[in-house]
Formats: structure tokens, sequence, C-alpha cells
């Protein structure tokens, strides 16, 4: 048992150096490229359209009836709940130990480009869609890639669903629930196990009650979360305002000195900067990814333009803004001098931990930070019991007996999780999460013809009624 378990390890390792290795990384900016190019850059040219259509129109009246789906935004709360999790926290300050304060620079070229991927990603789901005798509607890369390829390409909707399916088990729920054991004990002391009870039940009443009532506590626990964190953010970052142009400074000159990462081989140090920003910038807001698509596509939208310009806000928020608090909060803190680096804690958590107690009085930064991370995570628990579910529905035509079925395991891992024994399985999902990507990345490569004449009918129709 133990070498068939080494095994799995060491070929797991391979695979997660090829899935967030240079050559993935470098297909998913590199699609993100070709699409900005392709449209225009449109993140840029339309950013200020996008934000007074999305943002700005929270504070204005909604339409209450959508029926079995999702109102936009409940689907885009969803769609948040998944990509705002503890990689905003825990893996940007990672990436920043390993890579340098440079490692910052290149997680915003990611998220720039990746702006304009997600967009494409979720335009395609809405077009694709499909809606069931219910009138509930259902889509993402599986259905775009079976209906917009065409029947030769399901072999490939079903590989990104089988990847999803099964990723949703690790990186949507072991990984989190870790986290949330992990603050729980922090900050009550509460035994692992009593957590992981307590997390299952509470888990077990949303998922059941289907995407409507994950659609709902979304909608409240998101913007509450984010809330918190960006005040309690921006709160350490003012106490110590007048180093910001510093930190700044090391941010630029690390993404390309060659001395970034203390010196080593030439030009290394610049590489591992770049690695680590793409990597966690794409890991955070999932650009690429296919994951967030599958909620947009349960939103009560007609139009597939104005769901898709969400997908511009949700990286900007995800990425420019939260991961940006986070880094800052970081290089500010002083903590990258810490001898041993990353290694001198026992986490990346417990190090982000250290950088806002280091700014903020007493014990109050790591209450901060804890708090934060018990609800990232939850929100990232309901986000992927979504996904995972519409990924084996598409795989087994929504036989009610699996979806039970995988409504009950995926609330048994919430234990296992808590009680830290599912690490293989989390590393697994990792790898398993970053080939999601190739399916994904070649329905958006192969149908951007569609989602550039998508997108120039779109916004000539709007200019039309302005």
């Amino acid at each position: 048992m133990d070498q068939f378990l080494h095994l799995v390890t060491t070929v797991n390792g391979v695979l997660n150096q090829f899935a967030w290795g240079p050559v993935m990384l470098i297909l998913l900016v590199g699609t993100g490229v070709y699409l900005t190019v392709r449209t225009g850059c449109l993140q840029v040219r339309r950013f200020g359209y996008i934000m007074k259509h999305t943002i700005a129109t929270l504070f204005q009246k909604q339409d209450k009836d959508h029926g079995n789906n999702l109102s936009p935004f409940q689907a885009v709360t969803t769609a948040l709940a998944g990509t705002v999790g503890t990689g905003n926290i825990a893996g940007v300050t990672g990436a920043i130990f390993v890579g340098g304060p440079g490692a910052v620079f290149w997680m915003w070229v990611s998220a720039f480009f990746g702006m304009c991927t997600k967009y494409c990603e979720i335009l395609l789901a809405m077009k694709f869609r499909v809606t069931d005798e219910k009138g509930v509607n259902k889509g993402g890369p599986m259905y775009y890639i079976e209906y917009g390829l065409g029947k030769n390409w399901k072999w490939l909707a079903a590989a990104f669903a089988l990847l999803g399916g099964l990723a949703s088990f690790g990186i949507g729920n072991i990984a989190q629930s870790s986290e949330i054991s992990g603050a729980m004990s922090g900050l009550f002391g509460l035994d692992p196990l009593i957590t992981g009870i307590a997390l299952a039940v509470i888990v077990a009443i949303v998922i059941f009650g289907g995407v409507q009532r994950i659609g709902q506590v979304t909608s409240y626990l998101v913007p509450f979360m984010a809330l918190f964190y960006v005040i309690a953010g921006l709160f350490v970052i003012f106490l110590r305002i007048t180093e910001i142009p510093a930190a700044f400074a090391a941010i630029f000159q690390g993404a390309f000195s060659f001395e970034s990462v203390g010196g080593g081989i030439f030009g290394y140090a610049i590489m591992v900067a770049m690695r680590q920003g793409v990597a966690r910038g794409v890991f955070s807001n999932e650009a690429g990814l296919g994951s967030a698509p599958i909620a947009h596509a349960a939103s009560s939208t007609k139009d597939p333009g104005d769901q898709a310009i969400w997908g511009v806000f949700e990286v900007f928020f995800d990425t420019i803004i939260i991961c940006t608090i986070t880094a800052l909060s970081v290089i500010l803190s002083g903590v990258l001098g810490t001898d041993g680096g990353l290694d001198a804690f026992a986490s990346k958590g417990s190090a982000a931990v250290a950088a806002f107690n280091s700014i903020l009085p007493g014990s109050l930064g790591g209450i901060v930070i804890q708090i934060s991370l018990l609800f990232f995570a939850l929100s990232t628990i309901l986000s992927w019991s979504y996904y995972g579910e519409r990924c084996w529905a598409y795989l087994t035509k929504g036989n009610k007996a699996v979806d039970l079925v995988y409504k009950g395991l995926f609330t048994f891992m919430c234990v296992v999780g808590a009680l830290g024994s599912g690490t293989l399985m989390w590393d697994i999902s990792d790898t398993l999460n970053g080939l999601m990507a190739i399916p994904n990345l070649i329905a958006l490569l192969a149908l951007s013809g569609i989602i550039i004449r998508e997108t120039r009918d779109y916004f000539d129709r709007k200019a039309k009624l302005n």
C-alpha cells in the first residue's frame, strides 16, 4: 500500500509540474493575450461601460422574478464565492515569499489578460447553455465544447466534466475545510472533529436546497466577507501609508531585477517571480480554468453579453483589489525579512497572520485573517459544490441517484478535510484543477470567431440604445 501511495504521489507530482508549470501558464496567459487582441483590448476600451453596468447596477432596483434560476447578482456572487478564497490570502503570501515582491507585478499581468479570458468564457457559457423542462438553465465549458465545437468533441467535454467533478472534492472542499478547521481552532480552540461535523451540517443544509439556496446564501455571504477584508486590509495599509511608494518600488524592481530572489542563476530570479505571480493569479481568479462560467450560466439573464461583462469585474475585484491588499500588507509588514523565509511559519496562512499582527495591535491581525479565511473557505465550498454537481450531472445525464450520492460524499469530505486527513487528495485535485484548463482553452481558441462576432453585436446593440 505504501508503495502504491508513493507511486501515486510521484505521478501526481510530475503532472502537477505540468498543470501549473511554465507551458500551461504560458498557454493560459497567451490565450488571454490572443483574446485581448481580437476583442480590441475590451477590458480597457470598455472598462467604464463594464463598471457602470455591473457594480453600479447593484444600487438599482432589481427584478425579483427569476424563475428556477439565479438572479444576475446571485450568479456573480456564486462565482465570486469560488474565486475569492484562501488563495487570496495564503496563496498570495506564499507567492511573495517564494518569488519576491516582483511576483505581485506578474500577478497583475495575469489578471489583466484574465479579465478578457473570463469575459469570453462566460459569453460562450451563456450562448450555448441549455434549459431543461423545469426552466432551469445549465451551462459551462462542457456545454460550449459539445454544442459549439460539435458532437465529435463530446469526449473533450466529458474530460472537462470529469476533471471538474473530481477536483471539486479537493480544491473545492478538503483544502477549504482544512482552513476552516485551522481558523476555528485559532479563534475558539475548537476540536477539528467538531468543526468538521458542524461544517458538514451547514453545507448539507445549503447544497441539498439546490442552486437557488446556494445563490441566496452567497448573495449575503460574499458582500459581507469581501467588505470585511477590504476594510481591514485598507486600514492595515493606511497605518503604513508613508511606506507605500517603497512597496510599489519593490514590486516593480523585483519583477525585472536579476537579484529579486536572492541572486541565483542569471535570469532565474525573474523566472521564479513570473511563475509564482502568474500561477497564483490564475489560481486565485480562475480565469481560463472554466469553473466560474458554470455559475454564470445559471443566471436568468437573457443577453449573454450582459452577464459576460461581470467576468471582467470579477477578475478585477478578486486579483487587482483583494490580492493586492494582501500583497501590500505582507510587503509593508516586513515579515519577508524573517529568517528561514516561509519555512519559519507553520503555513502560508500563519505567515499572513504574522504580517497583519506586525501592523495591527496585539493579536487583532490574526483574528482578521482567521475570520477572513473562515468565510472565504466556506463560500468556496458552497460554490464548488455546485460546480461539481453540474459536472457529474453532465456525465450521468442528470441521474438523481448520482446527484444524491455526490452531495452526500461532498458533505462527508468536509469532515475529512477538517481532520487534515485528505492531503493527498488535495494534491491530486490541485493537479486536476490545473488540467481543467486544457479542454477549456481549446474551446476558447476554437470558438474565438463566435466570441468576436457576439461581442461586436452586443456592443453595437447597446450603442444604438444609448
